[in-house]
């Protein structure tokens, strides 16, 4: 049964996105709290969010598990659990030279952009648009794919998709075969949310190593996903279980539950350097449904080192 949900994974997204379109997931403009880099004053120097202070928690999106809860939320912990933030020697002169350097390669889409940010798993851009909408650098160019062709189309149809800020394409980031449509070292930003917790857990490394080779040197990658003992977790039945942290739905989709030190080795085994891992724990109450809802979420960045330890 995990091989039938493994080679008709596509088969379960695409009926997902035919049944809930993009009336499920909502758009995420606590993006540029959590994410900084992706705002526009961000667009010369991913590395400068770096040094903003987390000022903020998320809204929540209980939506990522079922939609419809109406919420009030608590902060509970922002816990580090012995991660501390590091900054990368990065220096300002550096970088600016590097995005200056013209790309090796045939024409792509966005090869005139100074400034690249790909996100991975964009379903139907709940966060390509808000980064289209708030950031009006003309330098800047999205990427987006998703392993469902129907999100895609969802995407490409939406009145907010412009072709000459945004290209989206149909991607599955475990097939080794397929290529990404950038050349490597072109990208400033990877976003990861909520999609590496989706892909079955021994083609994570090669997916992650795949995307790093697509970083400049001091892009960076960002990721938030589900941590150990989520709500969504322990609420899993028996028989949902597909292997160690690893569940199915109900709907045939499956999801992963991370350990930062699982994040942690995933990354720099890639080649990056830690810059931020955190968890955030936050109890969330259902007044209409008398429910609390513990949930547990990871929040990485990870940075590509400027010089490589090659050369």
């Amino acid at each position: 049964m995990p091989v039938d949900y493994e080679i008709n994974a596509h088969k379960y997204w695409n009926d997902f996105y035919k049944i809930h379109e993009n009336g499920f997931f909502k758009d995420r403009h606590w993006l540029f709290t959590e994410f900084p880099e992706l705002a526009p004053s961000q667009n010369q120097n991913p590395s400068k969010g770096l040094f903003l202070e987390k000022s903020k928690i998320p809204e929540s999106r209980s939506s990522e598990d079922g939609p419809g809860l109406i919420i009030e939320q608590h902060e509970c912990s922002l816990n580090s659990l012995g991660h501390e933030t590091q900054m990368p020697p990065v220096e300002e002169n550096v970088t600016k030279k590097l995005s200056q350097l013209e790309i090796c390669a045939d024409e792509f889409p966005g090869s005139s952009a100074t400034y690249r940010i790909l996100e991975v798993g964009c379903g139907v851009g709940n966060t390509v648009f808000p980064i289209l909408q708030t950031n009006n650098d003309p330098g800047l160019f999205v990427y987006c794919c998703d392993f469902s062709s129907t999100a895609i189309e969802l995407v490409q149809t939406n009145p907010e998709y412009d072709p000459s800020r945004c290209f989206a394409f149909v991607h599955d980031v475990c097939d080794e075969d397929k290529s990404y449509p950038v050349p490597t070292d072109s990208l400033d930003i990877i976003v990861l949310i909520f999609v590496l917790s989706a892909i079955v857990p021994h083609k994570m490394q090669k997916a992650i190593n795949r995307l790093s080779r697509l970083l400049k040197p001091g892009g960076m990658m960002l990721l938030r996903d589900y941590g150990r003992y989520d709500m969504a977790q322990l609420r899993f039945k028996k028989g949902q279980c597909l292997s160690g942290n690893f569940y199915v739905r109900g709907d045939g989709t499956r999801v992963y539950f991370f350990t930062q030190d699982e994040l942690d080795t995933l990354f720099t085994t890639a080649g990056l350097e830690k810059v931020q891992n955190l968890v955030d724990r936050r109890l969330q109450v259902n007044r209409g449904k008398q429910l609390t809802m513990y949930r547990v979420w990871i929040q990485c960045k990870y940075c590509k080192p400027l010089l490589s330890s090659t050369s």
